[in-house]
């Protein structure tokens, strides 16, 4: 063999041998897919890539876009106009100028007519609208704007400071609406959308979510006179600023579960957290407010705190939740049931109470007359009563826009409008009918209008009956007020 042939030979079988060894190598390599398939079969796309989410299914149901497209439609935009010599109250006056100031709040200059704005919900097709009382307190005018741009004149059918609800009417028909939801059924942690116009016409069908921070929150913001203010707030962190007054609080399936009311800040502006009347709650009042044109209120006749961790060491009550019983008035709902001082409330039908927020929102979801059934605690044994609630005039029945009271040999109806007008009066309670009794013995005559006893305002019967309830035997009170001839007198009255 000559030389040129072993060289032949070698290369060939160098290359013979890496062939094998590479097969070998191939064959035993691992099954790797190439970089592209790797890529789909783990689903990765580049940063890039787009989709619509809008009909996908979003594992249990956050689906903003599908409750965002239900409720839009059905809130409106508010406007309100208050005239010169009002311009002192427009806007977002009273309790609610820290917590939560409308876009324009009636800072106008003496003289000028002065703007408010908020939002508010459709909830039948022929024109109800609910909003907050605050919204459209003593406005002179008021416009809704739909979500398209139709306006409307707004009437107010009823308001309720005690609640701040307001029930507002358009003269409109087939108008998209937003389902009544259950509040009750909400839980913490649940994702919400609020909607609304905040800051005004520039930012109106605003959407935002959040979760629901807090159940039965009290804060309080309503101030009422006689104490009966309803303070149940859902808390949420979805973002609410000055101008959301009114708008909804809806739950992923688009159902109202809330009415958005206040904001908790330091600024003015959202600052993390806000509240909304509960569903339920608004539900019995804007039915009230139909029906009757005021809010059928029931009342159990106690005055209520708080259990925690002091009270119950103090009074060795054995709870460390529930709503401790510090007075029972007399020949009230709560005092015929046999409710007593001390006693610890849990339940009201059968569903527990923890908190003064939660018993007061339970109650006020009745109209006087009805049965509720109250669990209790005394002595550290559990005890059921059944209470017959009552209205703030002491009895069962409902009670109209006109009241009646009657007490001591006087009879006493709300101040009549053309009154109201003649007299320039903001409200009153007027002597219909008078007998023999304190009053008449004080020097009262007849059509004399009441419009404040110890300098206190008395704008209707629920005033008037709400104090002399609260009133000691033995006590003097100076009644102020005017006839109407225009004279105004003074008298005072032991009771």
């Amino acid at each position: 063999m000559d030389k040129r042939q072993f060289l032949f030979g070698l290369l060939f079988a160098s290359l013979f041998g890496g062939i094998i060894a590479l097969g070998g190598y191939k064959l035993m390599e691992p099954d790797t897919p190439s970089y592209p398939a790797a890529i789909e079969n783990q689903n990765i796309r580049y940063s890039n890539f787009t989709m619509d989410t809008s009909e996908v299914v979003i594992p249990q149901g956050l689906n903003f876009v599908f409750a965002s497209k239900v409720v839009t439609p059905a809130v409106v935009h508010i406007r309100t106009m208050y005239e010169a010599q009002s311009a002192s109250r427009g806007g977002a006056q009273g309790p609610f100028d820290e917590l939560l100031r409308d876009y324009f709040d009636g800072q106008s200059p003496q003289g000028r007519q002065s703007a408010g704005s908020g939002s508010g919900v459709i909830i039948s097709e022929d024109g109800y609208i609910i909003t907050n009382n605050h919204v459209v307190d003593k406005a002179d005018e008021i416009e809704v704007v739909l979500n398209d741009n139709q306006s409307y004149k707004g009437k107010v059918i009823g308001t309720d400071s005690q609640t701040d609800i307001a029930l507002v009417k358009i003269e409109a028909n087939n108008l998209p609406t937003v389902k009544m939801g259950n509040s009750d059924k909400i839980q913490i942690g649940e994702w919400v959308l609020a909607v609304g116009s905040p800051f005004g016409d520039n930012f109106r069908s605003t959407v935002t979510a959040g979760i629901v921070s807090a159940k039965g929150r009290n804060i309080n913001i309503i101030r009422d006179k006689n104490n009966l203010q309803i303070e149940s707030f859902i808390q949420t962190d979805a973002v609410v600023n000055p101008g959301n007054s009114g708008g909804p609080l809806v739950n992923v399936r688009g159902e109202l579960i809330g009415i958005n009311t206040a904001i908790a800040t330091p600024t003015g502006t959202y600052a993390g957290y806000s509240f909304a009347v509960p569903a339920t709650l608004v539900k019995k009042v804007v039915a009230d407010l139909k029906e009757f044109g005021v809010v059928q209120r029931a009342l159990l006749g106690i005055n209520i705190r708080d259990v925690d961790s002091k009270l119950n060491e103090e009074e060795d009550l054995g709870v460390l939740e529930g709503v401790y019983v510090i007075a029972v008035q007399e020949d009230r709902a709560a005092d015929e049931a046999g409710i007593e001082k001390g006693d610890v409330i849990i339940s009201v039908d059968d569903q527990k109470v923890t908190k003064t927020a939660e018993l007061q929102e339970k109650v006020a979801l009745h109209r006087p007359g009805d049965k509720i059934k109250v669990q209790l605690i005394r002595g550290g044994k559990e005890k059921t009563v059944y209470a017959v609630l009552k209205n703030t005039l002491g009895t069962t029945n409902t009670v109209a826009s006109s009241n009646n009271f009657i007490i001591s040999g006087a009879t006493f109806e709300d101040v009549s409008k053309k009154d109201k007008e003649n007299l320039d009066l903001e409200g009153g309670v007027k002597i219909a009918k008078l007998e023999k009794g304190k009053w008449k013995d004080a020097g009262l005559k007849e059509g004399f209008i009441i419009t404040g006893i110890d300098k206190r305002k008395i704008n209707n019967v629920e005033d008037l009956s709400s104090l002399l309830t609260r009133t000691a035997p033995g006590d003097g009170l100076l009644i102020e007020g005017i006839y109407p001839n225009g004279e105004k007198a003074y008298y005072g009255i032991g009771w």
